[in-house]
């Protein structure tokens, strides 16, 4: 949590002020939405999977919410990000996928994925880096700003002898060593791949050999090389009656296997997508400039983040508000959390608690660089679904519900 906490604050300052002066200069303008309607004061992080759609359907409720936030002419009356730990997906995909399904235009800047905030790491990016996950993957981490690009495939077909779980992809023949692969100076994890056991494999072969998996070392290198994962949701809803794994378990296993071979901790040099702080930051600089574009001058003081999964929509949104009430870097001074039905969460599901000794309990789904923090999963508004949460948001704010 230091880590990103002094990352953060590198970043942050310049953020804020970027927005800031944005706002001063469009002050001037009129606000005009087709009413009476004053500038909002207010903005909304909106999950994506559990709450505006279940895989490829889209939740009715979220339909309806979003005829209550459109002005006649079809343009959000607040400023809204969609805030999503998905990241197999590049933004510019998102943002069509999301206009497609929800009726109106979604800019690709109001779309946050697990990885965007790493776009700040630019400590990292001229390293030669290890990217692991699917999708476009290399597209993904070179609009992150990672310039030197290594991928799980490209390293294996460079050293075909180190994957050896499944049989039939196993080398018929033993390959001359390679000596001229250059070193790898980072491990950048934007999600989970596909298979498991060779990503696994290799990402450990490249911490344990310092980023030379070629070749064996006596004793693994402790500090290991920066590592950079987003996403750490150990599981997520789609159509299926039961959550699916998410990258949080791919992590837990990288995790493991490490602790288990070299007998120290898996450490990151970063940590993105929900609840990390850095993420909630990073949201709230993108709805200040969003608001600044459509000439809101007021700024946005009270944030509304609605999501499915407790262990990571409320407990981000919660850790966030904790923040607001000692850092006052942006204009925000007020982060809620509401937690919807319609995804991981279900009314019936048992609060997360922590287990007394040799006894049994609801398990902590978490990362464990979060910790286990009970009051911080209590989200401030639970209600049924996305149409219920913006109608509380309208209400809390004095505008037509």
């Amino acid at each position: 949590m230091a880590a990103l906490g002094k990352a953060a604050a590198r970043w942050a300052p310049g953020l804020w002020r970027r927005a800031v002066r944005a706002a001063v200069w469009l002050g001037g303008r009129r606000f005009a939405s087709g009413g009476a309607q004053s500038p909002p004061t207010f903005g909304l992080l909106l999950d994506i999977d559990g709450v505006l759609v279940r895989g490829h359907q889209v939740i009715p409720a979220a339909q309806e919410a979003f005829r209550r936030l459109l002005d006649p002419q079809g343009q959000l009356r607040v400023p809204v990000v969609f805030v999503t730990n998905a990241g197999n997906i590049s933004q510019c995909s998102k943002a069509e996928e999301l206009s497609t399904q929800l009726g109106f235009q979604v800019e690709p800047d109001q779309v946050i994925l697990s990885h965007s905030p790493m776009k700040l790491f630019s400590q990292h990016h001229d390293r030669r880096m290890l990217v692991s996950g699917q999708g476009p993957l290399v597209e993904n981490a070179r609009a992150l700003g990672f310039k030197h690009l290594v991928t799980v495939d490209e390293l294996r077909a460079a050293f075909p002898v180190l994957d050896m779980v499944d049989l039939q992809r196993r080398p018929k023949t033993t390959p001359l060593p390679r000596n001229d692969f250059p070193a790898i100076e980072g491990v950048l994890l934007l999600g989970e791949p596909v298979r498991w056991e060779t990503s696994l494999q290799l990402i450990t072969d490249v911490l344990l050999s310092d980023g030379n998996p070629g070749t064996g070392l006596a004793t693994a290198p402790y500090p290991h090389l920066p590592v950079l994962a987003s996403n750490t949701d150990l599981l997520w809803m789609a159509e299926a009656k039961m959550p699916r794994f998410g990258h949080g378990t791919f992590l837990l296993c990288l995790e493991a296997i490490y602790r288990k071979l070299t007998g120290r901790e898996l450490h990151y040099t970063g940590l993105t997508g929900k609840p990390s702080l850095l993420t909630y930051r990073y949201a709230e600089g993108l709805l200040a400039q969003q608001a600044a574009r459509r000439g809101w001058a007021a700024p946005i003081r009270s944030l509304y983040a609605v999501g499915d999964n407790p262990m990571s929509d409320v407990y981000g949104a919660n850790l966030f508000h904790q923040h607001l009430q000692t850092q006052q870097e942006g204009a925000a001074r007020s982060c809620a959390s509401i937690l919807v039905c319609t995804g991981v969460y279900g009314p019936q599901a048992p609060s997360p608690t922590a287990p007394a000794p040799g006894s049994e309990g609801c398990p902590f789904h978490g990362h464990r660089d979060f910790g286990f923090r009970p009051e911080l999963l209590q989200a401030a508004h639970v209600v049924s679904d996305l149409q219920e949460a913006v109608r509380l948001v309208l209400r809390k704010e004095g505008w037509a519900v």
